[in-house]
């Protein structure tokens, strides 16, 4: 039984209160991730599950037991941390076995997790190598099996990747992913890249200066986020947002539209309280532009940058109200020869939100 949960999670530094009552359920087996930008308290909120920051209120539990005043050492946890924290003097064998030999395990068994280990990662030709002489990926191997032989009941990671290159990264997070499935652990994952979370999570934490925002599986953050900063958060690249106005609006419909390009309108879906002149944000994913004329109505932006990356290219933008945007098209590679491009908007691909960031659709 491993299943974690935080109820009304407080932490205060003095006076400055950084995580504000977090509450968390997670399953046994599941793999969540923490995401948010810097300075959000996702870090913050991992230590406290640790047991190396205190709380200042409220509860975590772990595995059916209330763990806010049990060390570290007896919450059935293990956590890999981003600068891997290798002993240098010992060797790859050393360092998974050190933390049970200091604890006083059976020799015979020590050798056995080690073993069991090194053959998850593929690491058994290390064995005898010192973290110097290992790359940032075999490090990060080692600082995971260190983890391993301590078969926790839960597995906290915190920005593991941050330190590797982008091919290593993608690598490594596939060896994660294909550890957790194979292990079927519980595990706690920090990052601020949202295509890890993406890619890696059962169900994704967003946290904005120490509050959930919203909790869920990455594809319905995707699709239904609760409001301008989840939508903005997740995606890659990041959703487009642009100044609009209601126009007119009648039982079920409002005419919204772009602010500084009155010819530019479209009808949307909407059932909550708006009036006409009330400002609004549309939001667009890069992803959901249409050809033009395929849409309801149609958007022409001026281009300044287009980056080819083989069957996809990112055209950056300007509208005639000099909004920047993000628009992703299928290999369109003469998008860069170009001075205008016209796209579609589909009313059933935009986000409405209200001024407060609100999600109005």
């Amino acid at each position: 039984m491993s299943e974690l949960s935080l109820k009304n999670v407080v932490k205060r530094f003095g006076a400055l209160e950084i995580v504000h009552g977090a509450n968390l359920e997670v399953k046994d087996g599941e793999f969540v991730v923490f995401v948010g930008p810097s300075g959000c308290g996702k870090s913050t909120l991992l230590r406290m599950i640790a047991g190396l920051e205190d709380i200042s209120g409220g509860e975590i539990n772990i595995g059916g037991k209330v763990v806010n005043d049990v060390e570290p050492a007896d919450r059935g946890i293990a956590m890999v941390f981003q600068s891997y924290a290798l002993y240098p003097h010992m060797t790859v064998e050393e360092n998974l076995s050190f933390g049970l030999r200091m604890n006083g395990n059976p020799k015979e068994d020590t050798e056995k997790r080690v073993k069991h280990a090194a053959n998850i990662l593929q690491i058994n030709e290390l064995m005898q190598r010192r973290p110097k002489q290992l790359s940032g990926g075999q490090r990060q191997r080692v600082a995971i099996g260190r983890a391993i032989v301590r078969e926790p009941q839960v597995f906290l990671f915190d920005e593991p990747l941050s330190n590797l290159d982008a091919e290593l990264r993608v690598q490594m997070r596939v060896e994660i992913s294909r550890l957790h499935k194979q292990l079927g652990t519980t595990m706690i994952y920090v990052t601020h890249d949202q295509t890890e979370a993406m890619t890696l999570a059962d169900k994704i934490v967003v946290l904005r200066a120490g509050n959930i925002e919203q909790i869920g599986a990455p594809l319905d953050l995707y699709d239904n986020p609760a409001n301008q900063f989840v939508a903005g958060f997740v995606g890659s690249p990041k959703m487009n947002f642009l100044k609009a106005e209601v126009v007119g609006k009648d039982a079920t419909t409002a005419t919204v539209a772009l602010t500084e390009d009155k010819a530019v309108r479209v009808q949307l879906p909407l059932t909550s309280n708006v009036e006409a002149g009330m400002p609004v944000t549309l939001g667009i994913r890069p992803e959901h532009f249409l050809d033009a004329g395929q849409g309801d109505t149609d958007l022409t932006v001026s281009i300044d940058v287009a980056e080819h990356l083989g069957n996809t290219s990112y055209i950056y933008a300007t509208t005639s109200g000099g909004e920047q945007l993000i628009i992703e098209r299928p290999e369109s590679r003469t998008a860069g020869n170009r001075d205008q491009l016209t796209v579609g908007l589909s009313a059933q691909r935009i986000f409405v939100f209200d001024s407060a960031g609100n999600r109005l659709r």
